[in-house]
């Protein structure tokens, strides 16, 4: 048994034996550390809690109270705390939670199977995420538009994040020029289909997901049925004809669209939630109302892209799309955010919803799927 700054220090068989005897243990680890197991008989109270209200959960300040962590140190802390208040038997078990489990005594936990637990290790550790949060994006089903440059790093790491069902949808083969920048393909998969070289490596990634590969062209015959179960959908497309589609689908079935885009050294990235919040938030027809001009917008074969752009911005896409799988953080809904690689500066854009708007002013039936090839070349 050690002293510590005037709080006892003992082992975890000590503590259990305390715990038999009546002792009162306190866990004050956050919650989403608990779910993934503590010492048994346990009572979970978050630290910054116990120390704002001891009396809640100890009554009586003469009763032995032991506290443990994951490792001792802020079990210690709440000790100190606790004296500070009028506890006068206290003790922070050495090596906290770790040592417990270590030393083989009774632990709760959940069950999940190994692979999960070390796969997602950081994941669980973050409040933010935790065990409901990692099991939640198991359960997710996302749409990606295209297998190419931004569709490449996006579905990287939405299956390394581990969500549950991706389906991607892309009519194209692997070319030797896509390789330079669409980093799920190799050299070995030119001329195969881009969703089956994507497939593979997604697996070989991460095993546990649940991969669909769509290889066709999204065109207003088959957006509704690539769309149905989906919780969110990623563009990855490279023309404006699919950009405009997938808009006025998602603000008809109420999906988010995280949108991004690439030319030359510069990128975009927004969110565009307007389905779900009409009159509140934009659309991506509240920013381009009309597509550009042909000459003015010129796509990557005709006018290069510096190889590692769509890396950047297709990452900042799947940040994105796990931000709204979670619902945490601040999306990029209404903003609008420029990088420009050459200068390494990020500038956002405000982005209002367009109360005249065809497709999601509040109030206007939706107008119906319209010929997007004829429209952009108009």
């Amino acid at each position: 048994m050690a002293n510590v700054d005037g709080i006892r220090e003992i082992a975890p068989e000590e503590a259990l034996r305390r715990l038999q005897a009546g002792a009162v243990l306190v866990d004050v680890r956050g919650d989403h550390e608990r779910a993934l197991g503590m010492a048994q008989g346990a009572l979970g109270v978050v630290r910054e809690q116990l120390e704002a209200a001891p009396a809640a959960v100890v009554p009586d300040p003469d009763a032995e109270v032991l506290l443990i962590c994951q490792s001792g140190r802020r079990s210690l802390l709440a000790a100190q705390a606790l004296h500070a208040r009028g506890y006068r038997n206290l003790a922070s078990v050495r090596g906290g939670t770790t040592a417990w489990a270590a030393a083989g005594l009774p632990m709760l936990r959940p069950q999940l199977d190994p692979d999960f637990e070390e796969r997602y290790s950081r994941h669980l550790r973050l409040p933010e995420v935790g065990l409901q949060g990692q099991q939640r994006l198991a359960a997710s089903h996302v749409l990606i538009i295209g297998a190419g440059g931004l569709g490449s790093p996006a579905a990287y790491y939405l299956a390394a994040a581990g969500v549950g069902h991706l389906r991607i949808a892309d009519d194209d083969v692997v070319e030797r020029s896509n390789l330079q920048r669409q980093i799920l393909h190799t050299d070995a998969a030119i001329g195969m289909a881009k969703v089956d070289s994507a497939s593979a490596r997604l697996a070989a990634l991460n095993p546990r997901i649940r991969m669909e590969t769509v290889r066709e062209r999204v065109t207003s015959a088959n957006i509704e049925r690539l769309l149905d179960g989906i919780d969110l959908v990623l563009d990855g497309a490279d023309n404006f004809p699919v950009r405009y589609l997938l808009n006025d689908a998602c603000v008809k079935l109420g999906k988010p669209l995280v949108y991004g885009a690439v030319h030359r050294f510069e990128g975009q990235v927004s969110v565009f939630d307007a389905g779900r919040a009409r009159g509140s938030l934009p659309c991506y027809r509240c920013l381009f109302p009309e597509p550009p001009a042909a000459a003015d917008a010129p796509n990557c074969s005709e006018a290069g892209v510096l190889g590692v752009l769509p890396g950047v911005v297709g990452m900042l896409q799947a940040t994105e799309a796990i931000k709204l799988l979670l619902d945490i953080g601040t999306p990029l809904s209404g903003r609008l955010l420029h990088f420009d690689a050459l200068a390494m500066r990020f500038r956002e854009t405000r982005l209002a919803p367009d109360p005249g708007c065809a497709v999601c002013t509040p109030g206007r039936p939706f107008p119906g799927y319209i010929d997007y090839v004829k429209f952009c070349s108009g």
